[in-house]
């Protein structure tokens, strides 16, 4: 066996510069598809926008579920939450969308740390349902306010861009992913990514290390909560108007369906597996206008083969090839010098 295939930490690190060239390579393709037929049309721009939507969330939301195990049902009505403040600010008090994005996500960022100061001292299915509780309650407030929010009416809020473009909404949205990333990569790497995976792995474990769990697990909540806030932010200065529907729970079970898929606990899978599945969610939905739902029957599709397949989706998929790749090259150059002295 070659050195480098006996040296796990070599092999680690050869893995993660991979990992980083192929990030790169992929945010390289992300900045140049608007102008690759067929995405240079509006409607195909359009598109884009919702996949870096889609993925951004998903990146916030994998790094509550994928980190310490909690699954957070309401994660759509924090993304209202935070659309619904920035719009409500530009509407009644004239605050740019700018200021009232940041606010939005301060605003989600609050809500969460006492919905997670509340609940978080439950554990799995009981965290879960409580945080899905208060999302049904925030949505609750909004459609039952329209004297503040229109409800169902619908509130008309200003465009965060003065035009009719896409493509400058696409650049945004695409950055916002990416600060997005690295913000929570960051973390990740930290010493407080360390107590997140001791938490999720074992609770009782990290508890008997000295972490204090509960600290952990709202730090987390309060972050994953703030960056949906913000990401809520761009989604009403991008539409603008609001219904309740923008927390619904089936979008929570979108963005779930897209972390999973993309690798729990990953966060790069979730974001690079959003672009194809939105876009092909995207097209479903046109091809089968007349069937109102089924891209989320694709959805649960997609979950199912991935938790019966490849529980660890397609993160685990990568890190797999990558891993056989790191193996087998350094093979392949120990055998070159036999093959040409045999020649």
């Amino acid at each position: 066996m070659s050195a480098v295939a006996s040296s796990p930490s070599l092999l680690g690190v050869l893995q993660a510069y991979r990992r980083r060239i192929g990030l790169l390579a992929v945010l390289g393709v992300a900045l140049v598809l608007p102008f690759i037929p067929p995405f240079t049309g509006e409607d195909y721009r359009r598109w884009l926008i919702v996949a870096a939507f889609m993925a951004a969330q998903a990146v916030a939301f994998d790094f509550t579920a994928g980190y310490i195990n909690i699954v957070n049902f309401g994660f759509a009505a924090f993304v209202g939450l935070g659309a619904y403040t920035s719009g409500l600010l530009a509407v009644d008090f004239g605050v740019s969308p700018w200021i009232g994005m940041v606010v939005g996500a301060t605003m989600a960022g609050l809500v969460g740390l006492l919905t997670g100061a509340l609940t978080l001292r439950l554990r799995g299915i009981y965290a879960a349902v409580m945080a899905w509780f208060v999302g049904l309650a925030l949505m609750g407030l909004v459609r039952n306010l329209p004297e503040i929010t229109r409800g169902s009416l619908g509130l008309s809020v200003p465009l965060i861009l003065e035009t009719n473009e896409n493509l400058p909404y696409y650049y945004l949205i695409l950055g916002m992913l990416v600060v997005t990333f690295a913000v929570l990569a960051w973390v990740v790497r930290s010493r407080y990514g360390l107590a997140f995976r001791a938490i999720g792995q074992n609770l009782a474990s990290a508890r008997a290390s000295g972490i204090n769990p509960t600290r952990y697990l709202v730090i987390n909540f309060v972050l994953s909560c703030a960056f949906a806030g913000w990401l809520g932010g761009f989604y009403a200065h991008f539409y603008g108007i609001l219904t309740p529907d923008i927390m619904l729970t089936s979008h929570t079970v979108e963005i779930l369906a897209i972390a999973y898929i993309g690798g729990r606990g990953s966060l790069w899978g979730a974001a690079v597996i959003a672009f194809p599945l939105s876009i092909g969610v995207e097209y479903v939905k046109v091809q089968f206008s007349t069937l109102p739902g089924v891209h989320l029957v694709l959805y649960g599709l997609l979950l199912i083969l991935v938790m019966i397949y490849k529980p660890g989706g397609f993160a685990a998929i990568v890190g797999s090839l990558d891993e056989w790749l790191t193996r087998r090259l350094p093979e392949r150059r120990s055998e070159a010098p036999a093959a040409d002295t045999g020649a």
